[in-house]
């Protein structure tokens, strides 16, 4: 069976976790500015970062990091609960249709 070819190059995938890092790095820096948007974005910065890890690993055929389905998980569900309270804080403070 033949093997798909592959779709990412190291050198970019080193570029992605750089942006990635940096994204991170900006929104853990300035969280008191608004800590609940700055949590989502540096966790899914965080979440990405694994995914681009992971792959780096994979074209290297060597896989060290144990575990980055839990990780990324864990990532993405703060994000998701902070976004479903975002949410419903705009419907609370949304007003209400008056005719």
């Amino acid at each position: 069976m033949e093997k798909a070819q592959e779709q990412f190059e190291l050198e970019t995938l080193k570029h992605i976790r750089n942006r990635l890092d940096y994204i991170y790095s900006i929104a853990d820096r300035y969280n008191n500015d608004n800590p609940e948007l700055m949590d989502a974005i540096a966790d899914l910065a965080a979440a990405a970062n694994m995914f681009a890890k992971i792959k780096q690993e994979e074209l290297c055929d060597h896989a060290s990091t144990s575990s980055p389905q839990g990780y990324i998980v864990s990532k993405l569900g703060n994000s998701y609960s902070r976004m479903k309270n975002y949410e419903k804080q705009k419907e609370i403070d949304f007003p209400a249709w008056k005719l």
